[in-house]
């Protein structure tokens, strides 16, 4: 699909008691004009127990472009992804963080890097930005797993984890991805990657949270990240 056919783009925000951070985001969302293309933002409250579902009924009232769905359980990460991605009308799509870790103004680079018709599909990484990483932890972790990534499907991969993943909805759909929690970004890099598509990277602003401010994800999830990447290096 050539870039000049797209005319909108739907960003898929999946939420977890993100009831200090969300309204932010989404203004920042808002605010950021992604290469001039309209914007549906799919916001999927995967069963909050914080104040986030009535942040997010306020906002979805406040701003006609927010489609908001609710899981009536936590399902995890990837199942709110799925979520959106099924009720996402534009042809373009992207995953942002319902957190403040990434910046939106960068989700124009990345557009404008498919408009061109550089790749089909674009990941903001981190790692190509020297700054954000202020967890160790979190770095090295992200830098093994990118390397296993490399080793295991034989292309070169600096931030597999990153959230920012932009593509054409079509192909997104044509992964049938399965993952419910943090065992989305392994399953569909590796997927990507096992049809032969081209991941182009470009640097982007991070600002990494600290679990007391409310990251979620552990060293356990990069063990089941690494898992995932050698199974669907063989399977599906």
């Amino acid at each position: 699909m050539m870039g000049e056919h797209f005319r909108s783009i739907s960003i898929v925000i999946p939420v977890y008691n993100e009831g200090r951070t969300v309204e932010e985001l989404i203004k920042r969302v808002q605010k950021a004009s992604i290469c001039k293309l309209n914007k549906e933002l799919i916001v999927v409250d995967d069963c909050s127990k914080d104040d986030t579902p009535a942040i997010l009924d306020r906002l979805s009232r406040k701003y006609r472009n927010i489609k908001l769905l609710h899981h009536d359980v936590n399902q995890g990460k990837g199942a709110a992804i799925r979520t959106g991605l099924k009720h996402a009308s534009s042809d373009l799509i992207v995953i942002q963080d319902g957190d403040l870790e990434y910046d939106p103004h960068d989700l124009s680079i990345l557009c404008a890097a498919i408009l061109r018709g550089d790749a089909s599909v674009v990941f903001g990484s981190r790692t190509l930005n020297s700054r954000g990483f202020n967890v160790a932890s979190h770095y090295w972790g992200n830098r093994i797993l990118s390397l296993a990534t490399s080793i295991i499907y034989f292309r070169k991969i600096t931030d597999m984890e990153t959230c920012y993943k932009m593509m054409p909805r079509e192909i997104a759909m044509s992964l049938h991805l399965r993952a419910k929690r943090f065992d989305f970004e392994p399953e569909i890099t590796a997927k990507l990657l096992k049809r032969g598509y081209r991941i182009l990277e470009l640097p982007i602003n991070y600002n990494c949270r600290s679990f007391k401010e409310g990251k979620k994800i552990t060293w356990k999830d990069g063990i089941k990240a690494l898992y995932y990447l050698i199974k669907y290096r063989f399977m599906d």
